[in-house]
């Protein structure tokens, strides 16, 4: 008998405006009010240097992640993304850190 792992999704275990669920009212809370402490952080645990969100105006962290965790998604959609909503952009990413590690 042969136990399998299931297998990781290619879709964002949550939506980008899932901070505002009543389950993440902290997370979402955290990243209005400390956005820079909470990007930091999230670069820092998935591998990159914590000052990489001062730099990352385009979504780059996003777009790695994404072909990390082989994500479905583009190039362009990662960009806009983070440029109109880059606080809850990071949070998605600190949640879906938190459901592949889950796993």
């Amino acid at each position: 008998m042969s136990t399998q792992q299931p297998k990781a999704s290619n879709k964002w275990s949550s939506g980008v405006f899932s901070c505002f669920d009543m389950s993440n009212k902290k997370n979402c809370c955290i990243s209005f009010f400390c956005f820079p402490c909470v990007a930091c952080a999230t670069a820092k645990r998935y591998g990159e240097c914590f000052c990489l969100p001062l730099i990352d105006e385009f979504g780059l962290l996003r777009v790695s992640m994404r072909h990390r965790y082989n994500i479905e998604g583009s190039i362009l959609n990662d960009c806009l993304l983070t440029f109109c909503c880059c606080p809850c952009v990071w949070c998605q990413m600190s949640r879906e850190m938190d459901a592949r590690e889950a796993t």
